[in-house]
């Protein structure tokens, strides 16, 4: 009985993988599109479904994994889409994907071009943010600065803080791995940080970046010069009150020299 199942399994295995073969498409055949729901980036245990969608219907689609030579997973249909269902994801199931589909009208063996690739990333927490000042930290009097909030990964949404203020300043949903806010010269000094998440749930949230200190041109020099002032008047304010007891002690010495001298007899 073993020995005839294992004779089933062989017969059915050529069935089932001879008809990918790895042969190259046709230019004319189009790649089809990858999408991942509820987002490309998610936390640990949540559901993941990848859509494979072709711009025509197909027989069969197929899923990959960059680095795995062989599907991961098929799908027989007869519509333009397939889905292939990842279960409570972990981090280790985070990586690049991407389809292809075959036509029953094509040759055997011969399928679509892959897809753009699919980062799947599986994370508690997104990589921590950079925040520089452009064109510099030091804001020239009636000039403004820009802060960029940069991140690892384009789509995302970002917002930017003031050290004080409870609130974010500004929300910003950028396409680049990074986005831009502008603040007016005059009231840009300050410490500020940033932080960036998924655009949509389940968030998944950065760290907060370092903290950035912008100042006014100036600012330091004349912090500076105030300062030597104040210690300046408080050494003058030390000098004078030394000055105060050796003449008090100077005082007191001669008052108590008077008082031994003899007393003479005016007659």
């Amino acid at each position: 009985m073993t020995l005839l199942l294992i004779l089933q399994l062989l017969t059915l295995w050529p069935a089932c993988h001879s008809d990918f073969t790895g042969t190259a498409p046709p230019a004319s055949y189009p790649q089809p599109w990858l999408g991942a729901n509820p987002a490309a980036i998610v936390t640990p245990g949540v559901n993941v479904t990848l859509r494979c969608r072709a711009p025509q219907p197909a027989r069969r689609f197929a899923l990959f994994r960059t680095g795995v030579a062989t599907p991961l997973h098929f799908r027989d249909v007869s519509t333009e889409q397939a889905e292939f269902f990842l279960e409570e994801v972990t981090p280790a199931q985070g990586g690049s994907y991407y389809c292809r589909y075959r036509r029953t009208d094509w040759e055997p063996g011969v399928w679509s071009r892959s897809s753009s690739v699919l980062e799947l990333l599986v994370t508690a927490q997104l990589p921590r943010p950079s925040l520089v000042a452009l064109p510099g930290p030091v804001v020239a009097p009636g000039a403004n600065v820009s802060l960029r909030c940069a991140g690892r990964m384009p789509g995302m949404s970002f917002a930017l803080y003031r050290v004080g203020v409870a609130t974010p300043l500004q929300y910003i949903d950028s396409v680049q791995p990074w986005a831009d806010f502008p603040l007016i010269g005059a009231s840009a000094p300050g410490t500020y940080s940033c932080y960036y998440h998924t655009p949509s749930a389940p968030y998944v949230l950065s760290q907060r970046s370092q903290p950035l200190v912008i100042s006014s041109e100036g600012s330091g020099s004349s912090d500076y010069t105030q300062g030597n002032l104040i210690r300046m008047g408080l050494a003058g304010l030390v000098l004078v009150c030394l000055g105060i007891l050796v003449a008090f002690d100077r005082h007191s010495r001669r008052s108590a020299f008077v008082g031994l001298l003899p007393q003479q007899n005016w007659m």
